[in-house]
């Protein structure tokens, strides 16, 4: 059986077979999960805006024109729930389990020093990036965590490429400062 493209299964599931809606919530449940978990920080949060971001994108699926990609307007509608996540309850524990330190410096098993090290480095880089402004920290994450391009980016923050680049130096400048000042304290 030939797998089906995305927008095969919205325009199956616009003909009433909700299979269909259950087959891209599997594709992508996942990937939302952790996209909401990295700008969150925390497993219960992520879990509600997933549930929110399939259930409008359900509810919304007439709106969805396919300019872009059913997994770039859900990443979109997830991002969006996110920052107004953030924005709600103004905490700002950011990323409780950050992959920064293990792409910069992987965990050496055998040396328990430099595990300490690095989670020590980790600790910090969670901190710098916490104090980061809400867009700051979306471009951020977008770019760094998720590796998307500056123009993937423009599209679900509905902003400017050359804004999110600007965003995005303010943003490396600020975590690499306050991890420099960190290191010589």
């Amino acid at each position: 059986m030939e797998q089906l493209t995305d927008l095969d299964l919205v325009n199956e599931v616009r003909a009433g077979d909700r299979r269909a809606y259950t087959e891209l919530m599997n594709r992508y449940k996942e990937k939302i999960y952790w996209v909401a978990r990295r700008m969150l920080g925390n497993h219960a949060d992520a879990d509600d805006v997933v549930q929110e971001a399939f259930l409008k994108a359900f509810l919304n699926l007439g709106d969805f024109r396919g300019d872009a990609g059913f997994y770039t307007w859900l990443y979109r509608i997830a991002v969006n729930l996110s920052l107004n996540a953030l924005r709600k309850r103004h905490v700002m524990d950011y990323l409780r389990e950050s992959e920064l330190a293990q792409k910069v410096f992987p965990p050496a098993k055998d040396d328990p020093h430099k595990e300490l090290e690095v989670r020590e480095l980790e600790s910090r880089i969670q901190q710098a990036v916490s104090r980061l402004p809400d867009k700051q920290r979306a471009v951020f994450v977008l770019r760094y965590y998720d590796e998307m391009t500056y123009e993937e980016i423009a599209f679900i923050l509905k902003t400017s490429v050359g804004g999110l680049k600007a965003n995005y130096f303010h943003a490396l400048r600020k975590v690499q400062r306050s991890l420099k000042h960190a290191l010589t304290v």
